[in-house]
């Protein structure tokens, strides 16, 4: 029989891989989008022409919960995906109220949304290696929390909540911590994105530097293609659970930026400006993930490089100018 899946943020970065992967593996999907006279959904363009009879996209909001309760109520999910939030940490800071209502409170009223509608339905929550903050490295499923963002706050209620949830009501619901996952498709106003659009834009003479914030912070990068298949994984076992998803491999923006101008040719010490502006009020220095137990339980480990992912980004923003 067909499975049907319900992803929340269908439109973004992860949404759109996923909805990618699910539709290879022949399931329905149905996108949660939000109204907006700006919308975009170009991430989708190239899988609502090849799939209109399994793509099915309906309006929606984590705000709403009285929404939520028919959507899951008409469609009947098999599997649902909470990718939806504001993800961008810096912004949080801006909008803390409505990052937690969003991020944090929004994944508690789909877990409702469910439990009122009756679903058996399994539950995937998108969350976040930005929940260890200061902790030291390396980070895993058995690691404290000490969340620095207003973003990290509410990813830590939404962690919580589907706990909550699993342990409550016996839901099939499991928590994604995904370290940072990066992709061509991703926003421009994150660093990784930012620097590969300002490695084209002075390539292309748009522009003639590029102004970052910290670049000693370290991430553990991988590409956000591999990444969605961990999250279905984690809804195929049996018993639902708690996952890092991660390289294992710590990288600095500073080597971001060196390999990303490296490739178009340019030296990044010349280009590269540090701006006091784009330093958080409380920065995370060092993230890095120990994939162990989704390598052994899911069989899961990441299939592209650092530097594959970089030289990959950096191809398709100079090819789009």
């Amino acid at each position: 029989m067909t499975k049907t899946a319900l992803i929340t943020g269908v439109s973004g970065q992860d949404g759109s891989y996923l909805a990618e992967l699910l539709l290879d593996k022949g399931y329905e999907v149905h996108g949660v989008v939000r109204r907006s006279s700006s919308v975009t959904r170009s991430r989708l363009d190239h899988l609502q022409s090849e799939n209109l009879e399994n793509l099915h996209l309906h309006y929606g909001d984590l705000g709403d919960p009285l929404g939520l309760v028919r959507i899951i109520d008409r469609y009947g999910p098999d599997e649902v995906y909470n990718l939806a939030a504001q993800s961008h940490v810096a912004i949080s800071f801006q909008q803390p109220e409505y990052t937690g209502d969003v991020t944090g409170v929004g994944a508690m009223r789909l877990l409702e949304a469910m439990r009122v509608a009756g679903s058996q339905a399994r539950f995937y929550q998108a969350s976040s290696s930005e929940l260890y903050g200061s902790t030291p490295p390396p980070q895993s499923e058995v690691t404290p929390f000490h969340p620095r963002s207003p973003y990290a706050v509410a990813k830590l209620y939404a962690f919580w909540a589907t706990v909550n949830y699993r342990e409550s009501y016996g839901m099939h619901a499991s928590n994604g911590i995904l370290f940072n996952h990066e992709s061509p498709r991703r926003g421009e106003n994150f660093v990784t994105r930012k620097i590969t659009r300002g490695v084209a834009d002075i390539v292309h003479g748009k522009a003639t530097e590029l102004r970052l914030g910290n670049l000693d912070a370290k991430r553990d990068w991988g590409f956000a293609g591999d990444y969605v298949e961990g999250m279905w994984l984690m809804l195929q076992q049996d018993t639902p659970d708690d996952y890092v998803l991660a390289t294992g491999e710590a990288h600095s923006v500073r080597e971001f930026c060196e390999i990303a101008f490296a490739h178009a040719g340019l030296d990044w010490e010349r280009y590269v400006v540090v701006d006091p502006e784009f330093f958080r009020p409380a920065e995370v220095d060092y993230l890095l993930g120990d994939p162990t137990k989704a390598r052994t339980e899911l069989s899961w480990k990441p299939t592209t490089s650092f530097e594959q992912l970089v030289t990959m980004m950096v191809d398709a923003d100079l090819a789009t100018g």
